[in-house]
């Protein structure tokens, strides 16, 4: 009899053993991937939910990154853009540590008389440039009061020069909510689809003058950047729609050189820009040119991403170019980034990036700057995303991904 029993025993485990054998793998792309690699690497992760299967991940180590977000629950695709092989580095690299996320908050502007990331005096070229490290490496602070299943508060001090020589001494907080799947019709003006999945998140970032000198445009001052970096595919397109009656340039197109003609195009207040991670280019849109909205459609994965952000026309943005010769608030309000190749063939990516930024943030000691930016992601079926892309964005997703075959 114990023999009888002892081989049941046996049987039992072996056959508990081979179960767990059988189960799937867990797929790198998707949602649950990306969580346990990044609970690996933050034990202050904070994974948001909005009750459904929309779950949002964010890292106060990383910089308050929100890194990935998905509409479909653990299993489901994964939105953010993640570089695994920098959270291994041994040293941060002394230029920027591209950890990836879906939504990171930066300090610009980049380049120009007042820029944060070259020292006074110095050259501007990549070898003298250096993204400050309150946004690049250094740990944010976790409010564990005002943190819940749906919202999150991180902040973070830090002490910066300009390339003018001024010092600032700054306070950064943000915060990242979730919002819930019938809000998200609302804040877009669509209607309730059961064939569509969705997850979106809003962002409130605010920039506080900690000093005792005022922000002018004598001193120069700094603005709040928020980028928002996913993978391409040879599908996706970038949508910026854009005001067709203003005056004066549309977009500019030379960041890094001159966008070929093949990769962007205008149709009536609709720019539409190729983002497959194979050119490197970017472009801006003018603040009395810009809306505050732009977004992306990958036909290949079939998804729709909306951005919303704020925007002042008539205020007065940083311009970020890499030279000092150029009018320092004449900057652009909306930028969209496609990964390529350098010159020596190394690439960073790939990744594509909608970005907004705030206005100059021209602020007297402890007053404060907000910019808010919400990031929504949409999947199914073709025709209800359709319905959103021309409630939102104007175009149909036909025309979108005709562009560029």
């Amino acid at each position: 009899m114990q023999l009888l029993k002892r081989s049941s025993l046996v049987l039992l485990l072996a056959g508990l053993g081979s179960c767990t054998m059988r189960m799937p793998p867990i797929e790198k792309g998707s949602f649950d991937y990306d969580l346990r690699f990044l609970k690996k690497h933050d034990d202050s992760l904070v994974v948001l939910s909005d009750g459904g299967l929309g779950m949002v991940a964010i890292s106060p180590k990383y910089q308050g990154k929100v890194f990935t977000s998905t509409a479909e629950g653990s299993p489901g695709k994964s939105f953010g853009w993640i570089k695994y092989e920098t959270f291994d580095q041994k040293q941060p690299d002394l230029h920027m540590n591209a950890f990836g996320g879906e939504d990171r908050l930066w300090l610009g502007p980049e380049g120009g008389k007042f820029s944060l990331f070259f020292k006074p005096g110095t050259k501007m070229e990549f070898a003298n440039w250096h993204t400050p490290a309150a946004v690049d490496n250094e740990r944010w602070e976790l409010s564990k009061e005002n943190t819940s299943s749906t919202k999150v508060s991180m902040s973070k001090t830090t002490h910066l020069q300009n390339y003018a020589g001024t010092y600032l001494s700054i306070k950064l907080e943000r915060e990242v909510e979730i919002i819930p799947r019938q809000n998200i019709s609302s804040l877009l003006g669509i209607g309730p689809d059961s064939t569509v999945r969705s997850v979106g998140f809003s962002t409130r970032n605010s920039i506080i003058n900690t000093g005792n000198n005022a922000w002018d445009q004598t001193t120069g001052a700094p603005c709040l950047w928020n980028l928002d970096m996913f993978a391409p595919s040879p599908g996706l397109v970038i949508v910026v729609p854009y005001n067709n009656e203003a005056i004066g340039k549309v977009a500019t197109t030379n960041y890094f050189g001159e966008i070929p003609k093949d990769r962007i195009t205008y149709k009536k207040g609709i720019l539409l820009f190729k983002a497959d991670g194979k050119s490197r280019g970017k472009l801006g849109i003018p603040p009395n040119r810009a809306k505050s909205m732009a977004g992306s459609y990958d036909a290949v994965n079939q998804v729709l991403t909306i951005t919303l952000f704020d925007i002042d026309n008539k205020a007065q943005y940083l311009n970020q170019e890499w030279k000092t010769d150029t009018e320092p608030y004449s900057g652009d309000a909306v930028n969209a980034y496609n990964d390529g190749p350098l010159a020596d063939g190394k690439q960073m990516g790939p990744f594509y990036e909608i970005e907004s930024v705030s206005p100059a943030a021209f602020l007297k000691p402890g007053e404060k700057l907000t910019h808010k930016h919400s990031v929504f992601h949409f999947t199914g079926d073709k025709a209800a995303l359709n319905k959103i892309a021309l409630k939102t964005l104007g175009v149909s997703l036909d025309e979108i991904s005709a562009t560029f075959k």
